[in-house]
């Protein structure tokens, strides 16, 4: 055991106290590099965690109950303080996160029966629209997602989460079936925007987009659409023409990425924080401008800190909706759905005699 010398030099020495250094004398490891699990705005949480898990490696050889505690107290407090006063950069790198969870991370714990349809019935089945019949809290719903791949063979399946002009087509073919059989439709929104390819241009990629904001905007049916990650420009429109307009407080939405703007108006991507400031493309701004219904609450940390507990709040959030919704006739639905969307913009202008 420790001298009562070493101890207090210990306890001078450490802000987290001897017992970090007695985890050290077992040989418990504490990385000194970046954790890329991480973002950088995050690092002094993960200094934190990397502790508290070599705790967790030796709290068979001695009690360190109430040091754990305490550091996990610290750890909390570190992140409420953090995520109290996020920039919208730094929310636009959560919405990326790479462990952030994707549509068909969810489909499992928030839908039942799901059986997934494919193709358009013209050209082909894009990957990166995922969708099928599903049944959430016992209703059967239309379920439309865009799925980006974590992995490199997943990222090449699903196009990075970018549709081509099939993808929407079918997104659409799908949506009119719910019409169909008056199931309400919840799609999910997480995309970089469409796919900018040439194929994809030769296949009417505009075309298809403005199909679907025409025929969405009259679909006999509830839409609920959620931004789950990020939501680019018309390839997130595409799939997002609804009654009730859901974001994850951690997701973006916006006309462009904060790159492609600051590219565009400062000629210099390293501006890009400064381009997520004037695009507005947090929760928070969309809110306030009356271009989202909900804003739909992380747990502390984001997502990616606790997937369970995010699948649970979407879920609940989705079955409130979709209660609310489900109360409105089929013609004021398109009604209240038509005046929403004629409701989107604001402008000034002088009067010059």
């Amino acid at each position: 055991m420790f001298t009562p010398d070493f101890y207090f030099w210990i306890k001078k020495d450490s802000e987290y106290g001897w017992v970090i250094i007695y985890a050290n004398l077992f040989n418990a490891s504490f990385s000194q590099n970046m954790n890329l699990d991480y973002l950088d705005f995050e690092q002094p949480i993960a200094d934190l965690e990397d502790k508290i898990q070599a705790l967790e490696n030796v709290k068979n050889e001695i009690d360190i109950s109430k040091e754990m505690e305490s550091l996990k107290g610290k750890s909390n407090a570190l992140t409420k303080k953090i995520f109290s006063s996020l920039s919208d950069w730094q929310i636009s790198q959560l919405a990326r996160h790479p462990n952030r969870l994707y549509t068909l991370d969810y489909i499992d714990s928030v839908f039942d029966e799901f059986t997934e349809l494919h193709g358009d019935r013209v050209y082909a089945d894009d990957c990166a629209i995922v969708g099928g019949v599903a049944k959430l809290a016992g209703t059967p719903v239309m379920f439309i997602g865009q799925q980006k791949g974590r992995s490199t063979q997943d990222k090449i399946k699903y196009n990075f989460g970018m549709p081509k002009p099939e993808g929407y087509r079918k997104a659409l073919r799908l949506m009119k079936m719910a019409e169909k059989f008056s199931l309400p439709i919840i799609t999910f929104i997480d995309t970089p925007g469409a796919y900018p390819g040439i194929g994809a241009e030769e296949r009417g990629q505009s075309e298809a987009i403005a199909r679907n904001l025409f025929e969405m905007s009259t679909l006999k049916t509830s839409i609920i659409s959620v931004v789950i990650g990020e939501g680019g420009s018309g390839g997130a429109l595409a799939i997002g023409v609804a009654d009730r307009m859901m974001m994850f407080k951690y997701s973006i939405y916006s006309v462009i990425s904060p790159e492609g703007c600051a590219s565009i108006l400062y000629k210099d991507t390293d501006k890009a924080n400064l381009a997520a400031e004037s695009l507005k493309l947090t929760s928070t701004h969309l809110q306030e401008e009356g271009l989202i219904d909900v804003i739909i609450d992380e747990p502390l940390g984001g997502v990616h800190r606790d997937q369970d507990g995010a699948k649970v709040l979407l879920k609940e959030a989705l079955v409130k909706e979709l209660e609310s919704i489900g109360q409105l006739s089929v013609d004021e639905l398109v009604k209240n759905r038509a005046e929403k969307l004629l409701s989107f913009g604001r402008f000034e202008y002088d009067h010059f005699a």
